[in-house]
């Protein structure tokens, strides 16, 4: 027999059986003492006043506590032990109660021990068994939750004992007629009130068997004065069921007559029940003529008892009222079902059975290319592989823009083409739903609870389904809708990218011919400037009219050949500004310097004319980082366009450097100003009050100054001031 150094040593070596008393009260005390987090017991009735009696255990649970371990303990409370146990409640954290414990161990962090006894009273243990074995402590330990879970706390117990009032709670299934009818009959004796779930057959059981007591709740004195039970408040008799025209209508009238308050449901439950305040029947058995059920589910348990009334309250509330479905049946009216399913895979279920049935048609949106793939992991597309090869049923399906799974959609076009028909749509990417309609009488739609989930079940929140000609007609009118835009779509992206293919080959023709014009244009332009010098020269002193005529027809040729030459210049730059290869060439330069460089060249306009201009700078070097060719460009346009309009008065240049964040430059004149019905769209290309000039201009010089990340804006001088200003800014940090 082992001795407690030998008790010590072993228990390191995994599961291990202890012989004696003695050895037993070390090998608990050993287990108090190296626990540091939490102990929690399991205990049949025959051990709470161990626990309290032995002096060196209840000590091991007192300096447990003290040492911040927490302590649970579930045991079988009885009059018997009902002492000992309100003495343990003032020891250990928590005490639970469970009806017929048989289990007797205890599990810490690490460790697992449990006496072995012969449910002798007041007889400590002569064997015990030690396991630190991992898995064996986690798989205690979860027999351990299970149990508390399914326990009581202590309080509601020892109160029930001390008034007198003891349930034991039990599962168990009845299979003999008179034990379940006698039951029955106890339960609904006395019963305040009863919910339940069960089919036209169920009620013709009770009209014959306990339709008297059924009276008594309904008629009891002050029932409706009654308050709370584990259901809420006393709602009387209530009953869901499924009500066609082929059913006891009469019968039914008559639960209504006694008070019964019943609703209809489209889809039973599986399993026929019934639910009050204190017990749970229920049986998988067809209940048919009112004949008693072969076998019956009983039980009291609290859990089970408010699972089920769960269970009938979510029903319930989906459900429609009897009275008004009885009223449809007898006016004639098409009976249409529309039922909220909460139940996911209740909802799966119906969708596959739903498109398995299909006869003619299955229109199918889909919110997401998730969804799609769901489809194939839950089997629905080889359901509508069968449905179009086997029955001949017309599959189409409506799909977001986005990226689709090739594969899906490849095997689904090689099922059966001329049946299965996809589409792309613009207009569901914000839908939250996956609709279905089959055969254009009954329709079902899916909310989205979670679109990254991969399974069906886990994806769907709530599903309507609905058989009512008006709501799944109207589901028809938008697919038929969403269908049409997509041909629409089709068309207009086919003609979007004709006329792209065509604007490419313009643009093409237009660089092409511009190059080539420009190739001519250079040496004409250069040979007309060497001949009009010499003439120039030949001419000095002659006064003949053949050599100043000469002159003139040479000084046209050199401005149109001029003119040419920008025109070719800007066709180029309008192509590379659209096509976005338009490239700058940034270096660091006196933007001053470049001003006046461009004045220099108006310098004999601004002497023959009437027009005067004036350079303002404040800051006599501006150093800016940008395109030097491209920004003179823009500088003489600007510069070129206000000379254009003005005959007389005054043109200003202005250059402001605003705290080295940015340069303003602005070009005042004193012309005409900008006609206000071109000011709107004044710096897009061709447009212009000008007979001579193109309208690219102003355009191109907008696109340069953008693309260094600027500003170019323009505006009528103030009232009373002719002319207009141009300004454009540019940012010095982001060009440095």
């Amino acid at each position: 027999m082992p001795t407690g150094n030998t008790l010590e040593a072993s228990r390191s070596k995994g599961t291990k059986i202890f012989y004696g008393i003695q050895n037993v009260i070390n090998s608990e005390l050993g287990f108090f003492s190296k626990t540091k987090k939490r102990i929690d017991t399991c205990m049949n009735y025959s051990r709470p006043p161990l626990a309290i009696g032995i002096e060196p255990i209840k000590k091991a649970f007192l300096d447990a506590r003290g040492r911040g371990v927490q302590l649970r303990y579930l045991t079988e409370i009885t009059k018997s032990n009902l002492s000992y146990c309100k003495e343990l409640m003032k020891i250990v954290h928590e005490l639970h109660h469970l009806d017929w414990i048989k289990g007797n161990f205890m599990i810490s962090e690490g460790e697992y021990i449990a006496p072995l006894i012969l449910f002798e009273k007041g007889k400590i243990a002569p064997q015990i068994i030690h396991s630190s074995v991992k898995q064996l402590v986690e798989q205690q330990q979860y027999v351990f939750d299970t149990f508390w879970s399914k326990g009581r706390p202590a309080e509601q117990r020892i109160k029930e004992i001390e008034e007198g009032v003891v349930t034991r709670y039990k599962t168990r299934v009845l299979e003999n007629p008179q034990q379940i009818n006698n039951h029955l009959r106890y339960v609904i004796e006395n019963a305040a009130e009863r919910s339940v779930c069960c089919s036209i057959g169920g009620m013709q059981l009770i009209y014959n068997n306990f339709f008297d007591l059924y009276q008594k709740i309904l008629n009891a004195p002050g029932r409706k004065k009654r308050v709370v039970t584990e259901l809420g408040k006393n709602k009387g008799i209530r009953w869901i069921t499924t009500i066609t025209e082929k059913d006891n209508i009469d019968l039914i009238k008559i639960f209504l007559n006694a008070g019964v308050q019943i609703r209809h449901v489209r889809n039973l439950p599986a399993m026929n029940f019934a639910v009050d305040n204190r017990y749970v029947h229920a049986t998988i058995d067809k209940i048919e003529d009112g004949k008693t059920v072969q076998s019956l589910l009983i039980s009291n348990e609290p859990a089970y008892v408010k699972h089920f009334g769960y269970i009938f309250e979510g029903l319930w509330k989906g459900g429609t009222d009897a009275v008004e479905r009885l009223k449809d049946i007898e006016e004639g009216v098409a009976l249409a079902d529309i039922e909220v399913i909460k139940n996911s895979a209740e909802a799966q279920n119906l969708y596959l059975n739903l498109v398995k049935n299909a006869t003619t048609e299955i229109l199918l949106i889909f919110p997401s290319i998730n969804a799609l793939i769901r489809q194939e992991k839950m089997g629905a597309i080889q359901l509508f592989k069968e449905a179009a090869e086997e029955h001949n049923v017309k599959v189409r399906i409506l799909m977001p823009n986005r990226k689709i799974d090739e594969q899906i959609v490849q095997r689904l076009n090689q099922y059966s083409p001329n049946y299965i028909g996809f589409r792309i749509i613009q207009q569901v990417s914000d839908t939250k739903a996956t609709i279905l309609v089959v055969d254009r009488k009954i329709s079902l739609v899916m909310e989205i609870r979670d679109d990254s989930k991969t399974t069906f079940v886990e994806a769907i929140g709530l599903s309507t389904y609905s058989n009512s000609k008006a709501g799944v007609l109207s589901y028809v009118s938008i697919f038929e809708n969403l269908w049409i835009q997509t041909e629409l779509y089709e068309d207009i992206k086919k003609a979007h990218e004709k006329l792209n293919v065509h604007d490419k080959m313009q643009r093409e023709f237009i660089n092409i011919a511009a190059h080539e014009l420009r190739t001519p244009i250079q040496p004409i332009l250069t040979f007309s400037e060497v001949l009009y010098s010499k003439r120039q020269k030949d001419c000095k002193g002659r006064t003949g009219v053949k050599a100043k005529s000469e002159l003139v027809l040479l000084d046209v040729i050199i401005r149109n050949a001029k003119r040419l030459r920008q025109l070719t210049s800007d066709v180029l730059d309008v192509i590379k500004i659209e096509t976005q290869t338009m490239q700058l060439s940034k270096e660091q330069f006196n933007l001053n310097q470049v001003i006046i460089d461009v004045i220099k060249d108006y310098r004999n306009f601004f002497q023959k004319s009437n027009v005067k201009l004036i350079y303002e700078n404040k800051d006599k070097d501006v150093v800016i980082a940008a395109d030097k060719t491209r920004l003179t460009q823009v500088i003489s346009n600007l510069l070129s366009n206000s000379v254009k309009f003005t005959n007389e008065g005054t043109i200003s240049i202005n250059v402001e450097n605003r705290q080295n964040q940015k340069v303003i430059v602005s070009i005042r004149d004193a012309g005409t100003g900008i006609d206000p019905e071109i000011l709107p769209r004044l710096f897009t290309k061709f447009v212009t009050k000008s007979t001579s000039g193109t309208g690219l201009g102003l355009f191109i010089s907008k696109s340069i100054i953008e693309a260094h990340g600027g500003r170019m804006w323009a505006e009528n001088n103030a009232s009373g001031e002719k002319g207009a200003t141009f300004t454009f800014s540019l940012p010095l940090t982001n060009t440095t």
